[in-house]
C-alpha cells in the first residue's frame, strides 16, 4: 500500500513538472504584440490593500485588474525574502517573455534609496520584483490564485491578464506601488 502510495505521488510530481516544462517550451509559444503607441498605458497603479493594478492612459483609466502580492503584503519591502511587495514610485524596466511565469514585466525595485535602506540594515534589498502571470504549467489555475497571496513579492494576475497588459505596456512606462 505504501509503495503505491509513493509511486502516485513521484508520478503526479514528474506529470506536474513535465506540464510546467512543456508550457515553457512549448514550439510556436505567442507572445503578444506591443499595442500601438496611441492604445498603450502611460502609467501604473497598483494599490495593495485592495489588491488591485490599474492601467491609465493620462487621466482614463485603460483596464483594472485583480492581483496577489507577496506572501507579506503589508508594508514596504525591507531586505530579500521578506515576502513583501515594494511601495513607491518605480518604472517598468525589462520584458521577459521566457520567465518562470507567463511572461513578466521587471520593475526598477530597488531604487537608491532601498538599497541605502538596505545598506544601513546590512541586508540585500531583494531584486527581481515583476508583475507576471502564474508559473508555467500552472495557468489552469486563473483566478483562483486570488484566495491568497503567494509571491515573494511581486504583483500575480492571471495568464489572459498579463497577455493585455504585456501589449499594452512598454519598457519605461511609471509604475506607482501605493499601500
Amino acid at each position: 500500500m505504501r509503495r503505491g502510495v509513493v509511486a502516485l505521488a513521484a508520478f503526479v510530481v514528474l506529470a506536474l513538472g513535465a506540464v510546467a516544462a512543456w508550457d515553457f517550451i512549448k514550439p510556436g509559444r505567442q507572445v503578444p504584440p506591443l499595442a500601438a503607441a496611441d492604445k498603450r498605458a502611460t502609467a501604473i497603479v497598483v494599490e495593495k490593500e485592495a489588491r488591485r493594478l490599474t492601467l491609465l492612459q493620462g487621466d482614463r483609466v485603460i483596464r483594472t485588474y485583480r492581483a496577489s502580492l507577496g506572501g507579506s503584503p503589508i508594508g514596504h519591502k525591507q531586505r530579500e525574502g521578506d515576502s513583501r511587495t515594494p511601495e513607491g514610485d518605480y518604472r517598468i524596466d525589462g520584458r521577459n517573455s521566457r520567465s518562470r511565469f507567463h511572461l513578466s514585466l521587471h520593475i526598477s525595485y530597488p531604487d537608491a534609496a532601498d538599497r541605502e535602506r538596505a545598506a544601513k540594515n546590512a541586508v540585500p534589498p531583494g531584486s527581481d520584483i515583476m508583475v507576471h502571470g502564474l508559473p508555467n504549467g500552472l495557468g489552469w489555475l486563473g483566478a483562483l490564485h486570488l484566495h491568497r497571496d503567494w509571491t515573494d513579492g511581486c504583483i500575480a494576475v492571471t495568464n489572459a491578464e498579463m497577455e493585455e497588459i504585456w501589449a499594452l505596456v512598454d519598457t519605461g512606462t511609471p509604475i506607482q506601488i501605493k499601500p
